[in-house]
């Protein structure tokens, strides 16, 4: 049984990270985080879950969880989640990341961090996501500069970060698929009289609103024809399901920095 430790363990991904580790046969709770002050510290992880009682408390302790974990899973937020890798690179434990919004100055250490120990990083745990990470670099490659490309994404109105990290990277696959810099064609807002369309942009596009889990969709608008390709999720367990397949797979791995396209071998 893999060892599985979940940070923010009391937040709605945590939660059903927590849930679908109780219910695995390959995976055991092996402990439960949440930040200082936190109103769920001391309450029971599987019953805060509402997947019964596990007996594992939660805490704002991960050094002390360490030894009995083999993976920590991270959906918090930025700042706490480089705080849990460092801890982890101290122990030589395998990390999964799924947190997004991170600065530039923080990715850059999750990337030096994360190549201590085994570490997979990645904005979507989605297998469908990633199978389109894997197919739209090509298409834009192929359908070249007669095309438009835009990126619509929608979340919920509690998500803190925009445009979304699973958007950040389409939009960062589609400009390396058209050989441009997306910090220099990317646009992320129109507003007035702002001219026609420039021929080399990609625009980004951010939909906030109820509770979205999660669509994006990548348009590309030729003259006379448009094609697009959508991906909804419909719940948050595509995402917790495809973490747990990647702490399963990352446990196995040499140290280094990993995404799910090497988990799911779309390479």
């Amino acid at each position: 049984m893999i060892k599985v430790i979940v940070a923010g363990a009391a937040g709605r991904m945590g939660c059903r990270l927590v849930s679908l580790v109780r219910d695995s046969t390959a995976l055991t709770l092996a402990g439960a985080l949440e930040g200082k002050g936190h109103h769920a510290l001391g309450e029971d992880a599987g019953e805060m879950a509402g997947a019964g009682h596990a007996g594992i408390p939660i805490t704002d302790d991960l050094a002390a969880l360490m030894e009995r974990g083999d993976v920590v899973i991270d959906f918090s937020a930025p700042e706490a989640t480089l705080g849990h890798l460092r801890i982890v690179a101290q122990h030589r434990r395998a990390m999964v990341i799924g947190t997004t919004g991170f600065s530039a100055s923080e990715l850059d250490e999750l990337k030096s961090l994360g190549r201590q120990v085994p570490c997979v990083l990645s904005p979507n745990m989605s297998v469908g996501v990633n199978l389109i990470y894997k197919v739209i670099g090509e298409m834009a490659k192929t359908l070249g500069e007669e095309y438009d490309i835009e990126v619509i994404e929608a979340h919920h109105r509690l998500k803190k970060d925009a445009p979304s990290g699973t958007a950040l990277k389409m939009a960062e696959i589609l400009a390396r698929g058209v050989n441009r810099d997306l910090n220099q064609v990317g646009v992320y807002a129109r507003k007035g009289l702002i001219g026609e369309r420039s021929r080399g942009e990609i625009g980004i596009q951010t939909i906030r609103a109820g509770d979205i889990v999660g669509d994006h969709t990548v348009l590309f608008g030729g003259m006379g024809e448009r094609i697009e390709i959508t991906h909804r999720a419909s719940s948050r367990d595509t995402f917790a399901r495809g973490a747990l397949r990647a702490a399963r797979w990352v446990v196995r791995q040499h140290p280094g920095l990993y995404d799910m396209m090497d988990v799911l071998s779309l390479r």
